[in-house]
């Protein structure tokens, strides 16, 4: 166990070191804190915008029901894909190109200014709870790795995250995004080969798998499968390329570099939708009783699959670069949620209200509000995980995908129709959040899936395809009834009445107008691609440390491999920062 600990202490002392690295470029202004200026390089914010859909909860939630259920589990990452694809295809540089450094700016140049106060409220409270869902999801796996108790796990990991997003804002959230991005890419892969190799390759991972690989389990109606996966899409695509989550590509230098970002999103969460899983399907078939493992986590076992599998199948040192991955994820997660909160707050609550009462603030101060509204958020999130730890009987998949489809949904569905439908009242886009609201309580205690079943001739449901049918149900609801209402509203649209018409128009108008980088650009290129080149370099020459753990040959053969891959990278950008 001491190489584990090893090895994640000299993960957290890399991000710390990133950190400090990236400080001195979050000093200048509140838009460096926010967004970097609006300097970055397309790999970085690419790898940011795939990280903020990856958090521990993949390797836990997610990988507890790709142990259970099979391949459908990658019906979810397949639509963030094809979400990523829309970005790189219209989304994405439109968002660099609205020219704000926080979401809500966007939010009341097309909305106007109370929409601008209620969205910010809002989505603070949102990103408070998806948070608290991401860093309890990290807290089940990490206490099972240490058998420590959960909420002291919660609590350390969490302070961690709050100290490099205070301490580096938008420079250091990304730069650590890159380097957590080679961290997971390193741990999956390795482990999907291993995993490969153990069950005999994919033609015997998909033919042993033990209780159907394509439907898995307790799934008699195949056709919901497909309902689940069309609406899947239509909600991955709302609560990824919406006004809200547009702050993934405000950071971009130009216009061009916020569309390869997208493209490189598409990527990376395409080849992962299958490398991911591959271990949790393996382990289905090596090692049927592994949730049985852990019954002090309830219903929560089988999100620790991916222990079970390093313990057992991978050489030492592993379990410890995991749990560095699952930190990355979640790290990832937490310290964007807190540096887009900051952002929110001060852009919008506190700076107008300054200027309501006759008062200019100062740059350098709102700067100093930023750092301790980051800390007071990061200890919010801290308690809603310790929370969300009692919850033993919702199982972590679950508990994300009910947040994500009950509350997400109708808050964001403004924030993408809007882009489209564009002659609409102002109290429109709060108004169908409240209907938003409405419909989720309504498909969840009145609509119930059986009484759908009831209705189509299905009799009774499974417990798992109960859970399907609710979410498809909801999703639909939106999708026909949250968004169609936001449409029908333009009946009622004046333009004589719009107070806010000039500045609607101004919005589209930048909306489609490309920006490019300044003259000034050369030298932060430079300097992102010569800090990064050294960080990497330096976790490179850890994984290669890790050679020296007692492994058999071909243990050690898999940690050489990831050295080697992760110092090119580091190679490469040295060299190309001169």
């Amino acid at each position: 166990m001491i190489y584990e600990y090893l090895v994640i202490g000299g993960y957290f002392l890399l991000i710390v070191g990133i950190g400090f690295t990236f400080k001195r470029m979050a000093r200048q202004s509140t838009s460096d804190y926010f967004r970097g200026g609006g300097r970055m390089l397309w790999w970085m914010v690419g790898s940011t915008a795939f990280m903020m859909q990856f958090s521990a909860w993949t390797f836990t939630g997610a990988a507890g029901k790709a142990f259970s259920d099979g391949f459908a589990v990658c019906l979810v990452f397949l639509a963030n894909t094809f979400s990523y694809f829309c970005g790189w295809a219209y989304f994405s540089h439109r968002f660099r190109q609205m020219r704000v450094d926080t979401p809500t700016q966007a939010i009341k140049r097309r909305f106007g200014d109370q929409n601008e106060l209620f969205f910010a409220w809002a989505l603070i409270v949102f990103a408070l709870i998806n948070a608290g869902v991401w860093l309890n999801a990290l807290g089940v796996f990490a206490s099972a790795v240490f058998d420590a108790d959960i909420g002291l796990t919660i609590i350390i990991t969490g302070l961690t995250v709050v100290f490099v997003s205070v301490m580096s804002g938008a420079w250091g959230v990304v730069a650590s995004d890159f380097v957590q991005t080679l961290v997971v890419a390193v741990v999956s892969i390795a482990c999907a080969i291993v995993a490969l190799v153990k069950v005999g390759g994919p033609v015997e991972l998909v033919t042993n798998f033990p209780s159907g690989f394509m439907l898995g389990p307790d799934m008699n109606y195949p056709l919901l499968l497909v309902g689940t996966f069309v609406f899947f899409l239509a909600k991955q695509l709302i609560t990824i390329m919406n006004l809200n989550d547009s702050f993934r590509f405000l950071n971009a230098k130009d216009s061009e570099n916020a569309r390869k970002a997208s493209l490189l999103a598409m990527g990376l969460m395409g080849v992962g939708s299958i490398i991911w899983f591959i271990p949790p399907w393996a382990s289905a078939i090596l090692y049927p009783d592994a949730a049985a493992a852990y019954p002090e986590m309830g219903n929560k076992a089988g999100d620790a699959i991916y222990l079970v599998f390093t313990r057992n199948a991978m050489p030492l040192g592993t379990v410890g670069l995991l749990l560095a991955g699952l930190f990355a994820a979640s790290m990832s997660s937490m310290d964007s949620a807190l540096n887009k909160n900051a952002g929110i707050f001060v852009r919008s609550v506190y700076q107008p209200f300054q200027l309501r009462r006759g008062r200019e603030v100062a740059d350098e101060r709102l700067l100093g509000w930023s750092r301790l509204v980051s800390f007071g958020s990061g200890l919010i999130v801290i308690a809603m995980a310790l929370f969300f730890k009692s919850l033993k009987e919702l199982s972590l998949f679950d508990l994300m995908m009910s947040v994500s489809a009950m509350v997400q949904v109708p808050l964001l569905i403004p924030l993408i129709v809007g882009l489209f439908v564009r002659k609409t009242p102002s109290w429109a886009p709060w108004v169908t959040v409240l209907l938003g609201l409405s419909v989720s309580w309504f498909m969840s205690e009145v609509f119930v899936p059986q009484t759908f079943a009831d209705i189509a001739g299905m009799g009774e449901l499974t417990s798992r395809e109960a859970s399907d049918v609710k979410l498809m149900l909801t999703l639909a609801a939106h999708v026909f009834v949250t968004a169609g209402f936001f449409c029908l509203t333009s009946i009622f649209y004046t333009e004589e009445r719009d107070r806010y018409v000039e500045q609607r128009e101004s919005f589209f108008v930048d909306w489609e107008t490309p920006v490019i980088a300044d003259d000034a650009q050369d030298e932060y290129d430079r300097q992102q691609r010569s800090k990064l080149g050294t960080m990497v370099a330096i976790m490179a020459l850890g994984v290669l440390l890790m050679t020296l753990i007692p492994n058999p040959l071909w243990g050690r053969f898999v940690f050489l491999c990831c050295a080697m891959a992760i110092g090119t990278v580091g190679v490469l950008l040295k060299r190309s920062a001169r």
